[in-house]
């Protein structure tokens, strides 16, 4: 695999080849199994007081769930997602019911880390993973009607990827970020 900067000696494989396809085979399939083991690699994810504030609505080609997530995508992100075998909307639980008091501060970081955890089940199953906003939030939330508290973030399409990784921008290294000049008042 080309990658345009080299990663760091020790980084695992399945980090090192990750990316986000811009195209999937339409005729690959993800099975129960495998949708099984994304989801619970999500699950074992870590999250404030273990109190895991993230849902999926998930769904394949040919079922209803699909069907009412498709016509939320914008023409950008429908010209490559709706060829990917599973299409997930991610929620995060911002607050306890339909209160304003917040269910965890940590909500939204908490999903991000239950998500990476897909995307590396997904990488280790030989799948790969877009992760995108390029959808009707409006649209999508009114056709979906998350329970009171929750909300939905973003959205992910995962499925077997028929593009390679050419036109990544160059990943910045470690020592480059730490050298980076920074200040709390910035």
């Amino acid at each position: 695999m080309h990658y345009p900067q080299e990663p760091p000696s020790g980084i695992h494989p399945l980090l090192a080849g990750r990316y986000s396809p811009n195209r999937f085979d339409p005729s690959a399939v993800i099975d129960d199994y495998a949708l099984g083991l994304l989801l619970e690699a999500a699950r074992w994810a870590p999250s404030a007081g273990n109190c895991q504030p993230w849902g999926f609505f998930v769904g394949r080609p040919g079922e209803l769930e699909y069907d009412r997530v498709l016509p939320h995508l914008a023409p950008s992100s429908a010209r490559w997602a709706t060829d990917a075998s599973l299409l997930v909307v991610t929620l995060t639980r911002r607050h306890v019911d339909d209160t304003q008091l917040p269910y965890s501060e940590f909500a939204d970081y908490d999903l991000g880390q239950a998500v990476a955890h897909m995307t590396v089940q997904a990488q280790a199953l030989g799948l790969a993973v877009h992760q995108f906003r390029a959808f009707d939030l409006e649209g999508l939330t009114k056709e979906l009607d998350p329970n009171p508290g929750w909300v939905i973030v973003s959205m992910v399409a995962v499925g077997r990827a028929t593009d390679g990784p050419s036109g990544l921008r160059d990943r910045r290294s470690v020592a480059h970020l730490r050298s980076a000049p920074w200040s709390p008042a910035e």
